[in-house]
């Protein structure tokens, strides 16, 4: 007989949809990471934030020397003012209050940065040299970088471009361009646009590494586990079962809830019952290698197994080790952009047994295939990683590799 996931929960509500184990893996790593300072990209606010402190003293350096030359200065001056008030105030705001920017600290930077660079714009238009007098207007774009760890990837991307675009709309209507205007006119739009754009880049490149090394981290744990387990969010699960229970039999020994019980309530106590078994069946049934496939935001996109008697849950923690090392390997550049990459692990038929210097082995063929895994792009660390699953060969079809391993591992009648 085959039972049906419940259509409400102990408590009497609707269940959702049961969460896919990359799902969980996310949950976890969410509630590990409240605010995006979490993944320490706060670190690297404070030292954009160093950056464009840095860059401003420039600035302020040579709208001095330069001071000699506005028709009006007082323009450029108030743009300065403006710019570094709006920079200390998402500074103060992001670090002596939270690590977080507010929808209204971040529209008050931007009319900052705006009213920025027209007045620097217009203290200089009749130099009639945007490239080499600009100043504020300049530093306006650097001080972008500022929010990269505040506010998302597009709103930074979209701040930058419009900067760009008016300085170089200013420049092509106000500056003649020929041999001797035209790279400083180069520079300062790079100057206000590269930064950020750059600064992007490194910032996302880190999250990518710390999220997925905290996939790593958590997916980890699954070699250590018993040949047949639970996920990492069944402890969540099992305990809210266990409260809805206890609500439930206290409910009917303080006299609360009467016997019979009423019809309701006797489905909410089937639902118990069915969760209850559920989870029994597929902790006897999912070894360690289906919950670190599917628990994995990583592995889960492009990892497949296929382990019908479950054969994985042998392996000892070396051998877990060395296969979802190499399984992690292989598909690692897929979160760089390589498409196409897949990897299907393919555990037993056991058929053979050895005699060892540890005694009676039995032999579990594991098979890899790859797509999209030319042997020349493989990582030196995937057949180290190999080595400790057991001895193994590898194959070339298709511009793929194929690697079949003769994992020896403890015969279970023999325990």
């Amino acid at each position: 007989m085959t039972y049906a996931p419940p259509d409400e929960n102990t408590l009497g509500a609707v269940l959702r949809e049961k969460p896919r184990g990359s799902d969980a893996t996310r949950r976890v790593i969410q509630a590990q990471t409240p605010r995006q300072g979490g993944l320490g990209t706060s670190f690297l606010g404070v030292g954009a934030a160093i950056i464009v402190g840095v860059r401003m003293i420039y600035g302020l350096v040579q709208f001095s020397q330069l001071w000699a030359t506005y028709p009006n200065p007082l323009p450029a001056l108030l743009a300065w003012v403006v710019l570094v008030g709006a920079v200390l105030t998402v500074f103060v705001r992001s670090r002596m209050i939270s690590e977080q920017l507010p929808d209204g600290i971040f529209a008050i930077f931007l009319v900052g940065l705006a009213a920025s660079l027209v007045l620097d714009l217009l203290a200089i238009w009749p130099l009639h040299d945007i490239g080499r007098n600009a100043s504020a207007a300049v530093a306006s774009g650097l001080a972008v970088i500022v929010l990269i760890a505040l506010r998302r990837p597009a709103e930074i991307i979209v701040t930058v471009a419009v900067i760009g675009l008016v300085l170089t709309t200013a420049i092509a209507l106000n500056t003649p361009l020929d041999a001797s205007t035209f790279a400083p006119q180069v520079q300062a739009i790079a100057f206000a646009v590269l930064p950020a754009v750059i600064g992007l880049v490194i910032v996302g490149g880190f999250r990518r590494l710390v999220q997925g090394e905290l996939d790593r981290v958590l997916v980890q744990s699954t070699v250590s586990a018993p040949r047949f387990a639970v996920g990492m969010m069944a402890s969540e699960e099992l305990a809210r079962l266990d409260l809805a229970a206890e609500e439930l039999l206290d409910s009917v020994a303080t006299g609360k809830m009467r016997l019979p019980l009423a019809p309701k309530t006797a489905s909410v106590a089937a639902s118990l019952a069915t969760e209850l078994r559920l989870h029994l069946i597929e902790g006897r049934r999912e070894t360690w290698l289906y919950h670190a496939i599917t628990e994995s935001d990583l592995l889960g996109k492009s990892v497949s197994l296929i382990d019908k008697a479950s054969l994985a849950g042998l392996l000892d923690p070396a051998q877990r080790d060395g296969l979802l090392s190499a399984a992690w390997l292989l598909v690692s550049d897929t979160a760089k952009g390589s498409t196409g990459r897949t990897v299907q692990i393919a555990v037993g038929p056991a058929t053979d047994s050895v005699e060892t210097a540890q005694g009676r082995k039995i032999v579990v063929p594991i098979s890899i295939t790859t797509t999209g895994v030319a042997r020349n792009r493989v990582d030196p660390a995937t057949w180290a990683a190999l080595g400790k699953v057991g001895q193994y060969s590898d194959s070339t079809r298709d511009a793929s590799l194929r690697v079949d391993i003769g994992c020896l591992v403890d015969n279970p009648a023999d325990q």
